[in-house]
């Protein structure tokens, strides 16, 4: 177990200001980060967890400590940890550093990022730290990353121009008799021929009655019909940001029903664009698209509401539902996706899917690939 030089602190240099001030305005001693999304924006690298765990304390004032497994300590290293460090191997086991950390800080409260929090890494605090109340700050926390700065945008720019690139590429080659499974295998391949590093999470490719489950599974025994719709939500990950696009097309030809419902859709996706902009509520936003396709002869294909926050997670705050009367503001990023669903053997679904700045003025698709009704194959 080691230590650093002490950190003074300061407000032009001190990277864990905002954490402090959450800490703070929370009326805890301390925030406890672990590897994840909180993590990766503050240091600039990421971990994984697995059976290990590595936690770093950041108090309201003072230097921050860090718990971290004795084989991550070289990498540790190259965050520039302005703290004490205790490390800990595999054969002895984690308590033991807890304790040592206890030692080092003691604390009465902490706040802790509750959606990632582990379960065993809370009882080894709480042990640690006998008389310790433990706070979830999951929203506070991660609000932190609400507003996205300019280095965000443009690698989310970049994430979904591969994106976009990977898609153009597959709707090329799909036709009839292909399987869902192969259409996935090819926009997996596409997306990493066109840059991508990583996937934002694994493509949703759904024909026929399929693409009427919003979280579809792509199927290897089903092949893709003339007059099947074909849902294709995906994403690329650029430098820890994620893109998140879902395009609906129609194989061969579409009937009448797949317009009216597609076109139902698109009104829906084209009112929450004009209606995102700052001071507007994510509960407007949702609102103003459902109520649209609520006011359709497909009401009862509504499944879902109308769109998430997207960054570093795919899904993240602000969520645009209704009853979220949470306020945007500029910086903000999320997708508008509404969609209709019908499970039926003859049944489809459509969903539309952008991701959105939003601006001073309004807010900029940062998807720019065609929402109009497209025939393939």
């Amino acid at each position: 177990m080691g230590s650093a030089p002490p950190h003074q602190g300061d407000p032009l240099t001190d990277r864990y200001l905002p954490f402090r001030q959450v800490a703070k305005d929370l009326g805890v001693e301390a925030l406890a980060l672990v590897p994840g999304c909180n993590f990766e924006r503050l240091y600039r690298k990421s971990f994984s967890s697995h059976e290990r765990p590595l936690v770093v304390f950041i108090p309201a004032q003072g230097d921050p400590a860090a718990l971290v497994p004795n084989l991550e300590l070289r990498s540790f290293d190259l965050l520039n940890f302005e703290g004490a460090v205790f490390d800990w191997r595999d054969q002895t086991g984690y308590q033991d550093a807890f304790e040592a950390l206890a030692a080092h800080l003691p604390m009465q409260s902490v706040a802790v990022e509750g959606q990632v929090m582990r379960v065993f890494v809370h009882h080894a605090m709480a042990k640690a730290w006998p008389q310790l109340t433990i706070v979830d700050a999951e929203k506070q926390i991660s609000g932190l990353r609400l507003r996205k700065n300019a280095e965000e945008i443009e690698a989310l720019e970049q994430a979904i121009r591969i994106s976009q690139n990977a898609l153009a590429d597959v709707i090329k080659k799909v036709r009839p008799g292909l399987t869902e499974t192969e259409v996935e295998t090819q926009l997996v391949q596409a997306l990493f021929a066109n840059g991508a590093k990583e996937q934002s999470f694994r493509p949703i490719v759904a024909a026929g009655e399929n693409s009427a489950r919003p979280h579809a599974h792509a199927r290897p025994d089903y092949q893709i019909q003339a007059g099947d719709a074909l849902l294709i939500d995906f994403g690329a990950r650029w430098s820890g940001l994620c893109a998140d696009i879902t395009r609906t097309f129609f194989v061969g030809h579409a009937s009448d029903e797949a317009q009216e419902v597609y076109q139902t859709v698109l009104n829906a996706n084209q009112a929450g664009h004009a209606l995102a902009s700052p001071k507007v509520t994510a509960h407007q936003v949702d609102d103003e698209v459902t109520s649209l396709l609520e006011a359709s002869s497909y009401a009862d294909r509504i499944r879902t509401k109308t769109g998430h926050g997207l960054g570093r997670a795919v899904h993240e705050d602000p969520y645009i539902m209704r009853g979220n009367h949470q306020q945007l503001d500029t910086g903000m990023v999320f997708t508008i996706e509404p969609g209709l669903y019908r499970v039926a053997p003859d049944g489809f679904g459509v969903r539309i899917e952008d991701d959105v700045l939003v601006t001073e003025d309004g807010c900029r698709s940062l998807t720019t690939f065609s929402r109009s009704l497209t025939v393939i194959g």
